[in-house]
């Protein structure tokens, strides 16, 4: 194992290589404190540890190395459970590569995902299982399936996949218990090194096929040192933490479980968000510290006695997806607790900023870098329009270096007073650039598109920088709208029709036009009961937009396409043929 103190960036990072590891330390300083709870049963870290032991040893001893020279990759498609944290924590401590997959995926999501990792083996859901056996000789490096942790005798040498049948017992029961003292394992320690390659993350896909984000050991404990330094604290040993967000996304992994490993603290795993069976959860069993995603805090936000469930929570965290002010303000005021909230991607294991890193929370802001997080906001010629680096906990230094207007041209907007806060003023808009010890080591299985020489990675968003320092979503730098030559930032437009009373949600996007270049289109999702037309929402945004920016056309659908974390999938929206209400079948773009 490499030494941590020797290496440079070692301040972000703990003295031990894996999350594992930290696994490991949490058995042996506290063996009987509860490292997880499932359907109020109790796990304590020193039986997580020992399964995690039996589980690496097996894949260890069965698993065959692939002839490309990597370490086996073993791909994991589980719901939240006891099984998915012992697959996962044992294939670190093996010296092996975490595929995590949606078990929800589809038969052509799961085969490309499969074949692009080159996964050895597959632990699953038993629906899984019996997509990959329709797959049969597409995937000729799948030697076994296994539908729970395995922990037995494996061939080496299988002809094609080989399924361990799904053990009648729950994942609790399966847990084996310590035979000895925590610190004499029954297995031998050791591992990776800190910078060897941890999970292939394979983003959402909507801007096209998904790709695998390599993180290293390295990028993933780093991102808990960084959110370590803020002040005050994040994330203690003694908080319990709620892990209701899917683990196999970067966010519920790492944010979620990492964190739980990292500080040996407690999680709360539900395996089905459900507003107000999980909040019943919360309660119970007293969640000190809630990371969740905009959809969560909106389905909460409307059930009664919210303040009196969430007494036991100190820290509410939201990220993966935009907040809108709205829903912020409604469950502050239900809950009479702010949430703060984050900005990441897969690639950077994943928070680069944090409202937790700001002075205070402000609505529509993804506040400023955290600790060892250096930004840049660099224009479409390469000129760096902002700036800002850590100088300590919870504080970052910001340089503005270009100018403050934005979109300048045919500002008319034909209105007395607008009906929504639009952006603040500030630098312009330019793409998030990034540098710091938590990015990843480039897209499988070469590296490509990684970091730049100097450690820089461009994020393809866009956001601008208020007068604080704090940073302001405002689009993807690949959905950015050309009117006649001038940008149009889908987002904005966005947040004035969601401003509407009769819009639940809308998305925008840009569709050829043989005048202007590109039009502006908006897709919108009424409210129920709901008849606003057309003419009506145009009005609305010709009172709150410029000329330029308004949509040419407004479509209604019954629902929008969503991601498992609640992005809006545009590439659906693009590629789905125009449909009226009248013939569009429900559910029609959300099936996705």
């Amino acid at each position: 194992m490499q030494d941590q103190a020797s290496t440079p960036d070692s301040k972000a990072v703990p003295p031990t290589a894996t999350l594992a590891d930290r696994v490991r330390r949490a058995a042996e300083d506290r063996p009987a404190h509860p490292a997880l709870v499932w359907r109020d049963q109790t796990i304590s870290w020193a039986e997580l540890d020992f399964s995690v032991d039996q589980v690496a040893d097996t894949l260890r001893r069965t698993v065959p190395g692939p002839p490309d020279g990597q370490p086996a990759r073993v791909a994991i498609a589980l719901t939240n459970s006891p099984d998915f944290v012992v697959t996962f924590f044992a294939t670190l401590r093996a010296g092996l590569v975490a595929v995590p997959v949606n078990p929800e995926s589809t038969a052509r999501e799961l085969g490309h995902v499969l074949s692009d990792s080159g996964a050895a083996l597959l632990v699953c859901t038993e629906r899984v299982r019996d997509l990959v056996a329709g797959l049969g000789r597409d995937l000729p490096a799948l030697r076994a399936v296994h539908t729970g942790p395995p922990t037995g005798e494996r061939p080496t040498d299988a002809p094609g996949p080989v399924d361990q049948p799904a053990s009648p017992r729950g994942p609790v029961d399966q847990l084996a218990s310590p035979r000895g003292p925590v610190d004499q394992p029954a297995f031998p320690r050791g591992g990776p090194g800190i910078d060897d390659l941890a999970v292939l993350l394979y983003t959402s896909g909507t801007e096209g096929q998904p790709k695998g984000a390599m993180l290293s050991h390295r990028a993933l404990l780093a991102n808990h040192g960084q959110i370590e330094r803020i002040s005050p604290r994040v994330v203690g040993p003694d908080d319990r933490v709620l892990l209701a967000l899917p683990l196999f996304h970067v966010y519920g992994l790492n944010t979620g479980l990492g964190s739980v490993a990292y500080h040996g603290a407690c999680g709360v795993l539900v395996d089905r968000f459900d507003p107000a069976a999980t909040l019943e959860v919360i309660a119970r069993q007293r969640v000190s510290v809630v990371v969740g995603v905009p959809a969560m805090f909106l389905g909460w936000s409307g059930l009664p006695g919210l303040d009196a469930a969430l007494a036991p929570v100190r820290l509410a965290v939201c990220g993966a997806a935009p907040l809108e002010p709205a829903t912020s303000a409604r469950f502050s005021e239900a809950a009479e607790r702010p949430i703060f909230v984050g900005y990441g991607l897969t690639e950077t294991a994943p928070v680069l900023t944090s409202t937790l890193a700001s002075t205070e929370p402000k609505a529509g802001s993804i506040g400023g870098p955290i600790p060892d997080v250096e930004v840049r906001l660099v224009g479409p010629t390469g000129e760096i329009l902002w700036s800002a680096g850590s100088t300590g906990p919870g504080g970052s230094s910001a340089t503005a270096t270009g100018a403050g207007g934005r979109d300048a041209v045919d500002t008319e907007t034909d209105v007395d007073e607008p009906d929504v806060e639009l952006f603040s003023p500030g630098t312009d808009p330019g793409e998030i650039v990034v540098r710091g010890p938590n990015l990843f080591s480039g897209y499988w299985p070469d590296g490509r598109d990684g970091p730049d020489a100097d450690g820089w990675w461009a994020t393809g968003d866009v956001a601008y920088a208020d007068a604080d320092g704090d940073l302001h979503l405002v689009d993807r730098l690949g959905e950015l709208i050309l009117v006649n030559g001038f940008n149009v930032y889908p987002r904005e437009v966005e947040l004035v029709l969601d401003a509407h009373p009769a819009v639940v949600e809308s998305a925008v996007v840009g569709q050829p036009d043989p005048r202007t270049g590109q039009a502006v289109k908006a897709y919108v999702v009424r409210v129920d009961g709901g008849a606003v037309t057309e003419p009506e929402l145009l009005g609305h945004c010709a009172r709150n937009l410029a000329r330029f920016k308004r949509p040419s056309t407004v479509e209604f659908v019954t629902a929008l396409p969503h991601s498992v974390i609640g992005k809006v999938r545009k590439t659906l929206l693009r590629s789905s043929p125009a449909e009226s209400p009248d013939t569009a079948p429900e559910g029609r773009l959300s099936d996705a």
